[in-house]
């Protein structure tokens, strides 16, 4: 059975002995997020803090910072097994027929049982059994977390945002961090090709807004994920539970929000105006610097009337959003192949902070095809920023990093096998000469082709041939090694 909601999740964690919970009052400036960071590089367990200082409400934080609880999350026997269920969906949406996505849903024949999976609006929901407004909406209520020590202040760090296309009415939901400003006011860090930034710009009045914290792992997962601009995260939720997520309308903006939320704010986004928000201690392990992001105002906060408040720490990796990289990675690899069938697999390690490093290993089947493959992935949307893209043979394990290492420098020829172009840049690399705008180097270390204007002989590999590997498997055997 899906899961109901955000504190569901949380009992069954409990049940299988995958959560810790911490009576001992603890402050929410950078003691829970200290903790957190210990306890997710150690592969340690889900937290949930219920004596946070000056607070009645408790804090959950690294609920997905392993792979034994993001698929327990995802209802999946292991990540591996998430791209061979989703697949086809992302397929679909990357490939509609014509008539639309949600039309065709209801049609085609393999996808007929899943129209009971559509978002659903209800009449009510856990996060109205408290309304505050005005005066009453206050975000001190809530103990929003400060997680570093030159962060600019107290941030929500896993906020499902909630905007609508004004012109086409497409809902999007996006993960955006915000930082508090005062009680009802904070920032919006939308980075320029983000969806929400994409509505923001179109509104030519103040864009109604929703952030939903504490949701079903479901929707969690399908707000970070970087999906096609045409396919709600509200309806990839539903594929991901088998059921429907039920939306209710919020109070005062014309928006519907998660029914079965914890908390969720209601308010606006105004086009023109923004506000210095930063530094804050991000994925990449630095402060990312002050910069103008919008303002978002609040007009309601209505929440459960005994809620958690859900937050995730970011920071020097590996931290829990390193878990949920590698899910969203096992999903999209059936994506990329469907651009780039030559694929056999790819890897973004943690250690790269997701848009620093690509390794990608192809069958390769002629001169310049790992250019190609390079400038394919660069021209995708969700692959745009990758700083580095090494690309290798079909056989080397993107996965290990001893072989990849190995195989790389071995086959590289630094002047001849490095690319470097120019094109945007993830907007948190602070190396970059532009605010996302640099340099990228694609890196081909696969073997080289005499149509390459490589003449030398390519030494083979040195392996021990099948049968001597049985042989002396026996032997080890025998000798007890």
């Amino acid at each position: 059975m899906a899961y109901r909601d955000l504190q569901h999740f949380l009992e069954t964690l409990q049940e299988k002995g995958l959560l810790r919970r911490i009576r001992a009052e603890v402050s929410q400036d950078l003691e829970i997020s200290g903790i957190a960071d210990r306890t997710v590089k150690a592969a340690g367990p889900a937290l949930l803090f219920e004596n946070v200082r000056g607070h009645s409400i408790p804090v959950a934080i690294n609920l997905f910072g392993t792979a034994e609880r993001m698929a327990l999350a995802l209802e999946v026997p292991s990540l591996d097994a998430l791209a061979e269920r989703l697949s086809p969906v992302l397929t679909l949406a990357t490939r509609p027929p014509s008539g639309g996505l949600l039309e065709k849903i209801k049609t085609l024949p393999r996808l007929v049982d899943l129209a009971g999976i559509l978002p659903k609006t209800v009449s009510d929901g856990i996060c109205k059994e408290v309304v505050l407004r005005g005066d009453q909406a206050d975000l001190e209520r809530f103990p929003v977390l400060k997680c570093w020590p030159g962060d600019a202040g107290r941030f929500l760090t896993f906020p499902l945002v909630f905007t609508r296309d004004p012109e086409s009415g497409t809902r999007n939901v996006g993960i955006y961090r915000m930082q508090v400003f005062d009680r009802r006011t904070t920032g919006m860090h939308i980075h320029w090709h983000k969806d929400g930034a994409r509505h923001l710009r179109k509104a030519r009045s103040p864009l109604p807004a929703a952030v939903a914290v504490g949701c079903d792992p479901a929707l969690c997962f399908a707000a970070a994920l970087p999906l096609p601009p045409d396919l709600d995260e509200a309806l990839f939720a539903g594929f991901l539970r088998g059921e429907a997520t039920p939306l209710v309308k919020c109070e005062t903006i014309d928006l519907e929000a998660p029914a079965n939320a914890e908390i969720v704010l209601e308010g606006t986004l105004d086009p023109a105006e923004k506000r210095r928000e930063g530094p804050f201690g991000d994925h990449t392990g630095y402060y990312s610097p002050q910069d103008d992001f919008p303002v978002f105002r609040i007009r309601a906060i209505t929440h459960r009337a005994r809620p958690v408040y859900h937050a995730a720490l970011v920071g020097p990796p590996p931290q829990e959003d390193a878990v949920l990289g590698a899910a969203i990675e096992r999903l999209m690899l059936p994506l990329l192949r469907l651009h780039l069938p030559e694929v056999v697999d790819y890897h973004m390690p943690p250690e790269g902070v997701f848009h620093n490093l690509m390794l990608v290993s192809i069958r390769k089947q002629y001169p310049g095809h790992a250019r190609k493959v390079m400038h394919a992935i660069w021209g995708l949307p969700q692959a745009m920023c990758t700083k580095c893209l090494v690309v290798l043979d079909e056989e080397v394990n993107v996965r290990d990093p001893r072989e990849v290492c190995w195989k790389a420098l071995s086959h590289i020829d630094p002047e001849r096998d490095f690319e470097f172009t120019m094109g945007p840049v993830d907007l948190l690399d602070h190396a970059s000469r532009l605010p996302g705008y640099g340099s990228r180097v694609g890196i081909d270390a696969t073997r080289k082709l005499p149509g390459e204007g490589f003449g030398r002989p390519w030494p083979d590999e040195i392996r021990m041939s099948p049968d001597v590997r049985a042989r002396i498997d026996r032997l080890c055997r025998e000798l007890g090694l």
